[in-house]
């Protein structure tokens, strides 16, 4: 059980971070997130989970619309930092990236518990290894009905625990565990990341990306399905802003700048949406009424994971 766990949580890791405006980048940390246009047919998951934070929006759902209300009052004054009834972008940018280093904060100290089996602080391979793949080992995966991919992932596991481990012990430190577990979040990770996107995405295996994996990555059409306008915004940016080469195809640099874009501001970039789609009096600020207006929206929106976010007092800013 933990093998088929850690897989369905390597896979979710796997595709590294943040679900952005399409211009910009490819998601990597959650299949469920995804690298479409900012529309309201894609986006209400993702803004949802920016603002409540994933765990806090699963709770959200459970609760009345009254005790809806209660909660996100209580959520709208705790961001709103200077008091004056506002939220602004500032407060809200903030927000956002605390949400996103809690997340990575409590996804390593959870995981952590878990590897760390003889409790010094550290995670050898070994530990991880058999942690995760354990019985299968012995077995080499005899009895795992798709075998190849388990022995594919359990070497992308080594590549990757191998390239956080600065110094080449075999051991993590929480430092080099976090880059294991969050690669895009550390720049000596990048080509690990490159490398498993365009594995990832490349189904042909010749190691670059053509128009119809790009696609296939983000979209299948059922049958008799006419192409969503989305798509159609796609295949433009793969030709006028992924492709720079214009070869047709996307090598490893060009995925390089679609995936890790170091300049972008992801945290910017969706506090002014949020904004942008909930300021009803377009005064550049959020009132509570606003929020509340939109409390629908934000409960069913499509977006990032910031982790877990309680209300009771136990979560400080």
């Amino acid at each position: 059980m933990m093998l088929l766990n850690s897989l369905a949580s390597l896979y979710f890791l796997a595709a590294v971070a943040f679900a952005v405006p399409a211009q910009e980048k490819r998601i990597h940390h959650q299949p469920d997130l995804s690298d479409h246009a900012h529309d309201d047919a894609h986006s209400f998951q993702y803004d949802h989970e920016a603002f409540l934070g994933k765990e806090e929006a699963k709770t959200f759902d459970q609760l009345t619309p009254e005790e809806s209300k209660d909660r996100l009052a209580k959520i709208v004054d705790r961001i709103d930092t200077d008091k004056d009834g506002y939220i602004s972008h500032g407060e809200l940018h903030y927000w956002i990236k605390h949400r996103q280093r809690r997340y990575i904060e409590e996804n390593v100290n959870k995981h952590w518990k878990d590897y760390d089996k003889n409790q010094d602080d550290k995670i050898s391979w070994e530990e991880y290894k058999n942690t995760t793949y354990g019985y299968y080992l012995g077995e080499d995966f005899d009895d795992v009905d798709d075998k190849e991919t388990y022995k594919s992932m359990l070497k992308r596991d080594e590549r990757r625990f191998k390239t956080a481990d600065r110094d080449s012990d075999g051991i993590a430190t929480r430092e080099e565990f976090t880059a294991f577990l969050h690669p895009e979040e550390f720049d000596y990770m990048k080509d690990v990341v490159i490398q498993e996107t365009v594995e990832d995405i490349d189904k042909n295996g010749d190691g670059k990306i053509n128009l119809e994996e790009y696609i296939g990555d983000m979209y299948t059409a059922e049958d008799g399905e006419s192409e969503p306008d989305w798509v159609q915004t796609e295949r433009k940016h793969f030709s006028e802003i992924r492709d720079t080469n214009k070869d047709g195809y996307l090598d490893a640099n060009e995925v390089g700048q679609w995936v890790l874009p170091g300049e972008v501001d992801h945290a910017d970039n969706e506090a002014k949406h949020l904004i942008h789609e909930t300021d009803t009096d377009k005064d550049g600020r959020l009132s509570l009424p606003e929020v509340l207006d939109k409390m629908d929206f934000i409960k069913t929106s499509t977006i990032t994971d910031y982790g877990g976010m309680r209300v009771d007092g136990r979560d400080e800013l």
